[in-house]
């Protein structure tokens, strides 16, 4: 049955920004909701099928809250509030016009774009070790980098730890030329970016050149005891179940540690446990430690970006996934 909701947005400033340049905002959530929306005055006349009318009045009635706390409205948020629509968790947005997570050295404010990243952030806030596990592009390493300087610059740690197994995906290390430093550095790339961007150049290299920033391949933590440290495990997936064991129990006094993954994107040869599956799986319940599972709702880069996410979990979950594909290349190599 079709109805009529009327929204009123209650100002022309706040109309504006909700409906986005070119009405863009207002014409995403016409596509993805099969809606009709014409503007009255002030109010927003949504017409469509009773559930879906309903979720396209509850989205701009949250994106009008959301601006009237200066939050930007932009259609990755404006798809991100529909999926929580669908779900009936449309005001959940609302709880992302909090304070910044963390400044850069530009003056740029860092904030949680998705619930599930608020509660990654505020996960890692309480807690002495938390599991940030989610696809690519929900800024697991990246909030975790920030909350790292945070704490340094508010004088609770006394050193920052990046750390990350070399596992290659797809080459090999002996290929790259240099030393092992040198090799294992474009693995560490991502960590290095993360940092300068929240530091500045200057302040990074000089931090670096006084010990108070490390950046090194997982194997360099063996036998270390880790003090008065924000620790971060990026890539975790890719470590075995003995090489995390040996991580968690560097952890020391007045540290905290963050161990970030992806357990679709798991590198380990044939054969090799992932220590990240293993681990978020015994420690759960263990008190002092958060496991914090993101998903294809939390993905913050190009809206794109989502939509391949969940086409690669629709196809894993119909067997047509990287298992399918190496069973097929197995038995076209052993047919050649």
């Amino acid at each position: 049955m079709e109805i009529t909701k009327r929204v009123n947005i209650g100002s022309v400033d706040k109309l504006s920004r909700v409906l986005g340049t070119f009405d863009e905002n207002f014409n995403t959530i016409m596509h993805e909701l099969g809606v009709v929306i014409r503007i009255d005055g002030l109010e927003a006349v949504v017409t469509g099928a009773d559930e879906v009318c309903h979720q396209a009045a509850e989205v701009i009635k949250n994106l009008a809250l959301l601006s009237e706390n200066g939050e930007k409205i932009d259609k990755s948020r404006v798809i991100y509030c529909i999926e929580l629509a669908r779900e009936g968790k449309a005001s959940d947005i609302t709880k992302l016009s909090s304070g910044a997570v963390a400044i850069t050295s530009r003056g740029k404010p860092i904030k949680c774009k998705t619930v599930g990243q608020k509660i990654y952030v505020d996960a890692i806030k309480g807690n002495t070790v938390v599991f940030g596990v989610g696809p690519a592009g929900t800024g697991k390493t990246y909030l975790a980098v920030c909350l790292a300087v945070q704490a340094m610059k508010s004088k609770l740690v006394d050193k920052i730890i990046l750390t990350r197994p070399a596992v290659e995906a797809g080459e090999k290390l002996g290929f790259l030329p240099g030393d092992l430093q040198t090799k294992v550095d474009p693995y560490l790339r991502p960590l290095y970016d993360a940092l300068q961007e929240m530091l500045g150049l200057e302040t990074y290299t000089k931090l670096m050149e006084r010990g108070s920033i490390e950046i090194a391949p997982l194997a360099y933590m063996r036998g270390r005891t880790l003090s008065n440290a924000f620790i971060i495990l990026d890539e975790a997936q890719n470590t075995t179940v003995e090489q995390m064991k040996m991580f968690l129990t560097r952890l020391g006094d007045g540290s905290k540690m963050v161990i970030t993954g992806d357990t679709t994107q798991i590198d380990l040869p044939s054969g090799k446990r992932s220590g990240l599956v293993q681990s978020t799986r015994i420690l759960r319940a263990v008190e002092g430690i958060k496991v914090v599972e993101l998903t294809a709702k939390d993905v913050v880069r190009n809206p794109l970006v989502m939509s391949i996410v969940r086409a690669y979990e629709r196809a894993e979950a119909c067997g047509q996934g990287t298992k399918g594909e190496k069973d097929e290349e197995k038995t076209i190599q052993e047919n050649d």
